[in-house]
This record gives structure tokens, sequence and C-alpha cells, in this order.
């Protein structure tokens, strides 16, 4: 890519170009859901700009993601920001955050037909907005980072990889991992108290059993949480600058690669 999306949000804010976004509902097995994509304004007369499907963390959408939405787009992709809740549920703080993430992660299977229903979306905008729906690259924090992970298990081929940033790596039934058609990539808080080490060695099992194109980057120093400047907890969730640049230079290489394009 021509610029590395390493600043830190916050900064990336204050710098930003002028954005377009687009919010729309959706109705999704009589659950309506509300999703936003967004894009540079200088990059509208493109015709095709690479999509990049990005599932926010527990606490859904809303300015924070949309935020991390335009860092994303920055001049060379349009950022699809997915509600996988439904417009009836906005966690306020962190105790209705848990419900809502731990709904939908109670039912895996559900997860997995949001999540694929989310790119069908984002794909059919490509007929109004300036977007290649066939490129198409899935990532996701935290809570989104696990489904971002049940959509690759889903056996999609409707985008070009994963990645996952500090989520959880369990799953109910790991053999359904060689449903898997696409890359993944994790990229790991080594210290991650959410995601310990046992989960950790589960996750390699599952991928080298099934045959998977996958990576893993564990980054010493770092827990959960440690791309986002609003996270504040020490030794549990935090913010690190260090880690965050790397992790998305990591996710720049990884678009480059599976998406096929100019550095």
């Amino acid at each position: 890519m021509k610029q590395l999306i390493a600043l830190s949000l916050i900064a990336a804010s204050a710098l930003h170009a002028d954005f377009i976004e687009k919010t729309f509902t959706y109705v999704f097995e009589e659950t309506t859901f509300e999703a936003t994509v967004v894009y540079a304004q200088d990059t509208a007369k493109d015709a095709s700009l690479p999509g990049i499907l990005m599932v926010p963390n527990w606490m859904g959408p809303g300015e924070r993601a949309t935020e991390r939405a335009r860092l994303l787009a920055d001049d060379e992709f349009a950022v699809f920001v997915v509600d996988m809740y439904g417009v009836d549920i906005r966690p306020n703080n962190a105790s209705e955050a848990g419900a809502a993430a731990g709904f939908v992660r109670g039912d895996r299977a559900l997860m997995r037909r949001r999540a694929q229903e989310a790119v069908n979306q984002f794909a059919a905008l490509s007929g109004s907005h300036p977007i290649d729906g066939e490129n198409i690259l899935a990532i996701g924090f935290c809570f989104g980072g696990g489904t971002v992970l049940e959509l690759a298990r889903s056996g999609t081929k409707d985008v070009k990889g994963v990645v996952s940033f500090h989520g959880n790596l369990d799953t109910p039934d790991p053999a359904i991992a060689q449903n898997i058609q696409v890359p993944v990539m994790v990229l790991h808080g080594a210290d991650d108290p959410y995601v310990p080490k046992e989960q950790v060695n589960g996750f390699e099992e599952e991928m080298r059993a099934a045959g998977v194109d996958w990576q893993l980057v564990s980054y010493g120093g770092a827990v959960h949480s440690f791309t986002n400047p609003y996270a504040n907890n020490p030794g549990a969730s935090i913010y690190h600058e260090r880690t965050a640049k790397r992790a998305y230079e990591k996710m720049d290489e990884f678009a480059e690669e599976v998406m096929g394009l100019d550095d």
C-alpha cells in the first residue's frame, strides 16, 4: 500500500480527509440491522475500491467504530462497519456489551449467518458506490475478531481473507475448520488474559488439523484491545501504541498479498 495505517486513531481522526459515510438498514431473519459504509471523498470518482468488512468490538457500531473505519479507509479502501446485534441493541456499557456479544457468541451458526449476510450486503453496494464487491477483506476487533474467524469457518469464499485483532480464538466445534477456504491471520497480545495460552494452542491445533493457510503473530507486552486508544484497564485491556502500529502494518502486508494490491 502507498501509506501504512499505523497512526493512532486519535491522531488520524484529526488528520483525515473528508469522508463519505452512508448508513443504511437491511432486514435479515426478521431482525433489522444498520450498517455504515465509509470511504474518502476524493476516491468517490474511482470505480472499484477494495473493501474492508470491519466487525467492531463488543460495543458494536457507533462513533468510535466509524472513527476506526476512517483510519482504515484512508484513501485506499471502502470500509463497511458491521452491525452484528440489530438496531435495537446498542450497548452503553460493558455489562450491556457483554450480554449482547454473549447472545451472538452463544449461537455460532447465527454469528456465521449474520456475518455472511453483512458480506452480501457490502458486495451489493458495488452497484451504487465505488466498491469492488469481489475484493473484500474481513477484519474484526475483540468480539469482531472472533466473528470473522467464524465467518472463515463457515466456508465462505466471498472474502479474500480474514484478520482477527486481539479476538477470541475458541470455537465450539473445531472440526468445522475443515470448511475454511481463505487465508487467516490472527494478531494476538501475548499477555492477553482473555485469550489464554490454552486457547491459543487449541486454535493452532485446529488450523493445523484442517490444513488452513494461517498465521498467528503474538506480540510481547500486549494484552487485550491493544489497538484501541480508549482501552485503559492495565493488565487486562489497554492500548499499546507500538503493538498497534506493528499489527496494522501486518494487516497491510496481508491485504497486499491476498487482495493483489500494489505496494
